[in-house]
Parts: C-alpha cells; structure tokens; sequence
C-alpha cells in the first residue's frame, strides 16, 4: 500500500497580491508612458510584438507542470 503524502506547494511569485499590485502600477505608468510617446512607439510596433514572443513562452508555461515531466511516468515513490 502506497503512503500519500501531502506535499505543500508554494504559490509563484506572481500570483501573490503584492506583485498583481505591482503589475497593475506598471501597466498604468506604461500606458501614460506610450501615450506621451506614441510618435516614437508607432514606427517601431513590429519590434515590440516580437518581444511578446520570448515573453509569452515564459510566462505561459505554468499550466502543464514544467518542462521534462511525463503524465505517464513508471517512477515508483518509495
């Protein structure tokens, strides 16, 4: 018979209320930011959505447990 244990785990960094506060500060100087820029902001919109693509990739794989871990893994705990 197999002992479950209860494992704690931590919620991430970003998911704490201090850093969704800080979040939501930075999205609000960023939009004063780009609408006092927007001349400069404008020209150079292709780069910024390419930086949305490293940037998606880090922060979008929360959800399937990280890199490297098979759901169908014969690993026994012992």
């Amino acid at each position: 018979m197999k002992a479950e244990s209860a494992h704690h785990h931590a919620e991430p960094w970003y998911r704490s209320r201090g850093a969704v506060v800080v979040a939501m500060i930075a999205v609000i100087l960023g939009f004063f930011i780009i609408r006092e820029h927007w001349e400069h902001v404008a020209g150079r919109w292709i780069y910024l959505l390419l930086l949305l693509c490293p940037l998606m990739h880090f922060f979008g794989h929360g959800g399937h447990g990280g890199h490297g871990k098979a759901e169908g893994s014969n690993e026994q705990n012992s």
